[in-house]
């Protein structure tokens, strides 16, 4: 992957020039860059702001993995907190306060952005309670109350890929709901993630709704591939094992990104896209490679290879300051660009796991289910958080965090 296909998209302040930060002149050229992690920290701060003002970043993710490492009793919370107390929410509401506040938040900050790319980037994308990753009548439900409380045209929904999330995702579209299909682990999952969206496209037409006002993506979690591959490559302990470690997370992404491009050609969407339909652009996520130094993997071994015209990738701020050495992403030392030799080489690399025992899909179902959990947990630790802050009663905030 690398450099391919033109969007013919400009950048959230227009055409970035040659002396400008690299990801300010990969979104020029329609390559987007998002900030992976929301907090009211960086809100507060401005920070996020700058990014976006800069042209750095064009758009927002982020789950409650993220906001379970935020200091959510910490300062920039207290006041809205304190006031929260005092009318006696209770945890759960109060949870979904500080969020809504976060995320209306974001999303004027990046209203420009989305503004000069006529929808397409500017978009703030939040995980739904994870809980109910398997009933679809409840995410559809928690979809819509979340929707109406924020009320921002480039808020993005994340529900979890399961069979239960695809079905409510389909039905958030027919509404007019943005939404983001997270958790797509293999190429299977992606072809029914792509599926969904078109029907809720085609439901969306039939009610009467303008099919480009409609935004989606399908977010794929790089490092979590290889994470768990290069543990049972190291139980075999053999050359030829170690050879593979670190390179079947990209591979598996492409394999994903080849099958992408054959969709774009199908007829059902040429059918969808005649009536204004985007697209639902392949988000990466988990791009952080996990102990760089141990690993012997450079920080931008993920992030680089994966910038792709029409594609998202989501970056920490770490990670973003590392992609801005780079002068273009086949500096990190990324294979070839997208096309038949390295889509061909992908699905090489990804038959070879058969040799070690590996099987592709049942490695994605296994890390659904561990991803679910680890979502899951994440969730009751800032329910915890938000109960012992509340538990101590209002207090006096420090004027940057607002109110419910």
């Amino acid at each position: 992957m690398g450099l391919t296909k033109s969007t013919g998209l400009t950048g959230p302040t227009g055409p970035a020039g040659a002396g400008a930060d690299p990801p300010a002149r990969w979104g020029a050229s329609g390559i987007s860059v998002w900030l992976d992690g929301l907090s009211r920290q960086r809100l507060a701060s401005g920070r996020l702001a700058a990014l976006a003002r800069q042209g750095r970043i064009a758009g927002v993710v982020s789950d409650p993995a993220f906001l379970a490492r935020s200091p959510a009793g910490g300062p920039y919370y207290t006041g809205q907190l304190g006031d929260l107390a005092e009318r006696g929410v209770p945890a759960e509401r109060a949870l979904k306060a500080l969020a809504v506040h976060d995320i209306r938040w974001a999303c004027d900050i990046l209203r420009p952005v989305h503004e000069a790319t006529a929808g397409v980037d500017g978009l703030v994308c939040v995980t739904l309670d994870p809980r109910l990753a398997h009933d679809a009548g409840a995410t559809l439900a928690e979809a819509r109350t979340l929707w109406r409380a924020v009320d921002r045209r480039n808020a993005v929904l994340g529900i979890p890929a399961t069979e239960a999330g695809l079905t409510a995702l389909s039905a958030c579209l027919a509404e007019g709901i943005n939404v983001s299909a997270t958790l797509v682990l293999s190429a299977a999952r992606h072809r029914q993630a792509w599926d969904a969206y078109a029907e809720g496209l085609e439901r969306a037409r039939a009610a009467g709704r303008h099919l480009a006002s409609l935004a989606s993506v399908a977010s794929f979690p790089v490092s979590r591939v290889d994470t768990a591959v290069d543990a049972l490559l190291d139980r075999e302990g053999t050359l030829e094992a170690r050879a593979m470690r670190g390179a079947v997370a990209v591979a598996a992404a492409r394999h994903v990104h080849e099958q992408y491009e054959r969709m774009l050609g199908e007829p059902r969407w040429h059918a969808l896209a005649a009536r204004g339909a985007r697209p639902q652009r392949l988000l990466w996520t988990a791009t952080t490679v996990p102990e760089p130094g141990a690993s012997g993997l450079l920080p931008t071994r993920y992030a680089a290879p994966l910038l792709t015209r029409g594609t998202v990738t989501a970056v920490t701020e770490e990670t973003l300051d590392e992609l801005s050495e780079l002068d273009e992403p086949e500096a990190a030392g990324s294979a070839p660009a997208a096309g038949p030799g390295t889509y061909a080489t992908a699905r090489r690399l990804l038959g070879h796991l058969r040799w070690f025992g590996i099987d592709h899909g049942e490695l994605a179902s296994r890390l659904e289910t561990e991803a679910l959990k680890e979502l899951n947990d994440a969730w009751h630790q800032l329910l915890d958080r938000v109960t012992l802050s509340l538990d101590k009663g209002p207090a006096t905030g420090d004027g940057t965090d607002g109110t419910a």
